[in-house]
């Protein structure tokens, strides 16, 4: 057992003073306290009064605008103090249970050279096992928890009754050891909301280091819906970062990647019209319109947030 690492947080936030004022609590009721958390601002109506209120955790505040998710989480790194050990990113809208940071602190202590990141365990949101003859025929999903499919879609890491290695991490409830964060900055080309940044950063990361969900380290994400409005938007996203994802990486193909979400679109309107839900229309509709700028070679790159 080795010592237990110096350990320091990046939060980005915008516009959510009530969810950021909930994590910053369940911080600093951890059994073991961050020794530094740094809140990143994005939002039209800064958040600072919010900080203030917390004056038990040593909180470092910093304001991006107009906001980025991949941005605000570099920033957030190079404000890090150098003698933290190893660094993670939470969304704002993320509670951790009372012992969350010290599984995480137990698991690092122990961790071989070689582990590179690590994920704390959500355990509220639902597996996507549901459907999954369908969706392994477009190549969306598999058995193998934690994958990232040569479709360049990723399978299910939530809810892990074991600590298990994986290809990738979910970037707002993660933890990197020093040298990853120095060497890897997340990919600036998602901007606003930035869907597909963390799959991509932690992939990438995954390539020279192993990765690993913490079983113990459980947390749990109370994320709001999406804006029925941003459907479409998250629609062409789907299509058009996933496919920029899977173009970064040789291994993986993009006529699989092409099949899967063609395949993502016929899901999201069947699942609309058996659950009579617009918004997954306009989602399927935002899958068809990426799919042919793909097809038609226009390389987009799209900002916006979706809630």
């Amino acid at each position: 057992m080795g010592s237990i690492p110096t350990m320091g947080f990046v939060v980005p936030t915008r516009n959510r003073p009530d969810e950021l004022r909930r994590l910053l609590a369940s911080l600093a009721g951890q059994s073991r306290r961050p020794d530094q958390v740094v809140v990143v601002d994005g939002g039209e109506r800064t958040v600072e009064d919010v900080v203030a209120e917390f004056p038990t955790l040593a909180i470092r505040y910093r304001r991006i605008y107009p906001p980025s998710l991949a941005r605000q989480r570099n920033v957030g790194m190079q404000a890090l103090d150098l003698g933290v050990q190893i660094a993670g990113y939470l969304d704002d809208d993320l509670v951790l249970e009372h012992d969350a940071l010290e599984a995480m602190a137990a698991f690092w202590a122990q961790a071989r050279a070689d582990v590179g990141g690590a994920g704390f365990n959500i355990v509220n949101h639902p597996g996507k096992m549901h459907g999954l003859w369908l969706k392994s025929l477009f190549f969306l999903e598999s058995r193998r928890r934690g994958a990232v499919l040569r479709s360049g879609f990723h399978t299910d890491i939530f809810g892990a009754r074991e600590t298990m290695d994986v290809q990738w991490l979910y970037g707002g409830a993660t933890v990197w050891r020093r040298e990853v964060i120095d060497r890897f900055a997340y990919d600036e080309w998602f901007e606003g909301t930035g869907h597909l940044e963390d799959v991509e950063y932690s992939y990438r990361v995954g390539q020279r280091y192993r990765l690993a969900v913490v079983a113990a380290a459980r947390a749990h994400h109370l994320t709001m819906p999406i804006r029925r409005d941003r459907n479409y938007l998250l629609g062409k996203w789907e299509a058009i970062n996933r496919m920029y994802f899977t173009r970064k990486y040789p291994e993986l193909s993009v006529l699989h990647c092409y099949w899967a979400i063609f395949g993502q679109m016929l899901m999201n309107a069947g699942n609309g019209l058996l659950r009579r839900d617009p918004g997954l229309f306009w989602r399927a509709l935002g899958n068809g319109v990426g799919l042919g700028y793909l097809v038609t070679g226009r390389r987009l790159r799209m900002g916006g947030t979706l809630k």
